[in-house]
């Protein structure tokens, strides 16, 4: 199966908690005030202003839960790098991987002989692990000759602020190709529910300068480019 995102828990009108918190921090308005007047405008002005100024923790009181299926243990080792989150994992000691697949990288994929060679070594190691298991050995031990590559789900949570931060690296053209598209989807997924304040979520190229040592040289030309 393909790569498979689901937002499957966010804060409710995200866009106005991040600009009632704000709201706290510049008005003497009081617990029972802050949502008064934050209509879409007014939310997305207030949003506008905190970025500009580059405050940034209003946004961590909006968190969003993804689902994510389809991707390897590659990206998922990437993916727990970002350590202002909450992950939980499907377990290879708990949980059998006999019919789990190998997700394939593109470059093999497009190469007949690399995807017979890569699809006879992911085969012939499913193999070995069954006839492990098969023999007694407990999955927790067995699990050591599975593929890097192998299949796997996860649920990850994270703050607006922290997705910002994952967005703008991982969705950066020189980011791995995995955890690339997997960062695609979970904008799409994010945008769905707080327009406003992923609005100007991605890479440096879109909204302002690159600042990697060596650019990708093909920045994306704007927010369709990059979600497309």
């Amino acid at each position: 199966m393909g790569i498979f995102v689901r937002l499957i828990a966010a804060t409710p009108n995200a866009d106005r908690v991040v600009a009632a918190a704000a709201k706290m921090c510049y008005s003497a308005s009081g617990a029972s005030e802050l949502f008064d007047g934050l209509d879409t405008q007014k939310t997305e002005s207030f949003l506008n202003m905190l970025r500009e100024a580059g405050h940034f923790s209003p946004f961590e009181h909006a968190s969003f839960t993804f689902a994510i299926e389809g991707v390897s243990r590659v990206a998922t080792h990437q993916l727990v790098r970002h350590r202002v989150a909450s992950y939980s994992q499907q377990s290879q000691r708990y949980v059998k991987m006999s019919g789990n697949g190998c997700v394939i990288p593109p470059s093999i994929t497009k190469n007949p002989d690399a995807l017979k060679i890569f699809t006879e070594a992911s085969n012939a190691a499913l193999n070995v692990y069954d006839k492990l298991t098969a023999m007694g050995i407990p999955q927790e031990d067995a699990r050591f000759i599975l593929p890097h590559g192998g299949e796997t789900r996860i649920a990850v949570t994270m703050n607006c602020r922290e997705l910002h931060h994952f967005f703008a690296l991982r969705l950066c053209r020189r980011a791995q190709w995995e955890i690339r598209d997997v960062a695609r989807e979970m904008l799409r997924e994010a945008r769905k529910a707080a327009p406003i304040l992923f609005k100007t979520a991605g890479p440096a190229c879109i909204f302002g300068k690159c600042h990697e040592a060596h650019p990708c040289g093909s920045p994306y030309k704007d927010m369709e480019d990059l979600l497309s």
